[in-house]
């Protein structure tokens, strides 16, 4: 009944898990904890591989190019995803108390840095009675974009602050042998194994969040481990909270009012909604395994995705709910 009334609310197992390994990775911390962490980010960095290999295999070339023609409608899309989410952060950034946490910063930079997610965009444009056609291409797009866009974003950033920063020339050698060679090959051998995909999705699904949250416990145990949360104050937390449902809401705002300067039809404006405001935290996970390898500080980094995420699947699985409520009274 409890787990019933939660999944109606948005909050499904794996939102659970995600917090219950921040916790553990909270109370955890037995004398070998680093050791622990050590053998876990072992398995999660052939984790992320094999995450993007299944992600390749996933891809259609053929869907991607059937809907190649309605540029405006992608062109809202990844402007919100890549230009108007980053300028937006960067914004606020600026504009937040000067004692709020620079790492936190760093960390709602990096959030909107990253790509569109691919599941839940689809599957929201899906209940509101969206363009899935276009979802699909634009959340495929968006992940291979996010990419490479991703690391760009957060090389400028972090060069053009003060502290921790990365060499882009590291990070490309990393993503091209830890996320662009598993992409490309699970994309050449698609033909061959898209049968076992489809038929093997939802477990396949479960090894995703199954890494994800390995990923998040790491991460957490060794910043909790090094007591860096202890510097964060709670009304910083609370300002993060704050700041992730602004930037939420901004953008769906801005998608609205561009859908209607563009005339959009009712379906390609729900398609801009979802696939425009998400961020994924696959992702965020995963490119966090890449640009802040070996930073004490990745658990803090993986915050402000966190509760983003939580807050798109519950707010935006409402949202989803009542527009598809709203199509199916038109109907009658």
């Amino acid at each position: 009944m409890l787990f019933d009334t939660l999944k109606k609310a948005g909050i499904n197992g794996f939102i659970i898990s995600i917090f219950a390994a921040v916790l553990l990775g909270y109370i955890y911390q037995p004398s070998n904890i680093e050791i622990i962490t050590s053998n876990i980010k072992n398995i999660t960095n052939i984790g992320v591989s094999v995450i993007f290999f299944l992600y390749g295999i996933g891809l259609d070339r053929k869907v991607l190019r059937s809907d190649l023609k309605n540029y405006r409608l992608h062109a809202l899309i990844h402007g919100s995803t890549f230009i108007f989410f980053p300028l937006t952060a960067l914004a606020i950034t600026y504009i937040l108390p000067s004692n709020f946490d620079p790492v936190l910063k760093t960390g709602i930079i990096f959030l909107a840095s990253l790509p569109s997610t691919v599941s839940s965009s689809v599957v929201m444009v899906s209940i509101s009675g969206g363009n899935i056609a276009s979802a699909i291409f634009n959340a495929a797009v968006s992940s291979l974009a996010g990419v490479f866009i991703t690391p760009l974003i957060m090389s400028i950033y972090l060069h053009s602050s003060p502290g921790e920063s990365i060499e882009l020339s590291d990070v490309i050698i990393k993503l091209i042998l830890q996320v662009i060679a598993p992409l490309i090959v699970g994309m050449i051998l698609h033909q061959k194994l898209s049968t076992f995909y489809n038929t093997n999705k939802s477990r396949l699904k479960l090894f995703d969040q199954t890494i994800i949250v390995l990923i998040i416990y790491q991460s957490f145990a060794e910043s909790f481990h090094q007591h860096l949360f202890t510097s964060i104050q709670t009304n910083s937390i609370i300002i993060l909270g704050a700041v992730t449902l602004l930037m939420f809401f901004t953008t769906m705002g801005i998608i609205k009012l561009a859908s209607k300067y563009l005339q959009f039809e009712e379906k390609d404006f729900k398609t801009a909604l979802f696939c425009g405001s998400k961020k994924s935290l696959v992702h965020g996970t995963t490119m966090s395994k890449v640009l802040f390898s070996g930073s004490p500080y990745a658990g803090i980094y993986l915050l402000p995705i966190m509760i983003y995420h939580a807050g798109q699947l519950i707010i935006g699985g409402i949202i989803a709910e009542k527009m598809a409520s709203k199509l199916l009274k038109s109907k009658r």
